[in-house]
């Protein structure tokens, strides 16, 4: 199972050597989250190609700050170091395995394409 607990400090050095993260931002007082949490791991399971990094927004406040995490939970989906979707709320078994596969099925030579795109128009 490629899932870990991920900090602040590793988190350079996770992002560069992961080309495909899931990250689930929770608490441990969150209701949503501890029911998510079953589907997240079991998620991790069947997919080891895939890293899945939680993150316990109370002991790591900087990475919640950095993927603006307002609410919780909140599931971020990175690919090839970009974040290609970022949510707050549990969401159900299905669902999660439906984002999954469009990660997986993402043409990423047109999304670092746009990325390009959007940063020469800031």
């Amino acid at each position: 199972m490629a899932l870990v607990n991920l900090t602040t400090e590793a988190f350079d050095e996770f992002i560069a050597k992961h080309d495909m993260i899931i990250f689930d931002f929770w608490a441990e007082w969150c209701g949503p989250c501890k029911q998510f949490g079953p589907v997240f791991e079991a998620a991790a399971e069947k997919h080891p190609n895939i890293m899945f990094a939680k993150v316990n927004v109370e002991e790591q406040p900087d990475l919640a700050n950095m993927f603006q995490v307002r609410s919780i939970p909140t599931i971020a989906f990175m690919r090839e170091k970009v974040v290609v979707y970022a949510n707050p709320g549990a969401l159900p078994a299905s669902n999660f395995e439906q984002g999954i596969q469009e990660m997986l099925g993402l043409d990423m030579a047109k999304v670092h394409a746009d990325v390009a795109a959007m940063q020469q128009q800031q």
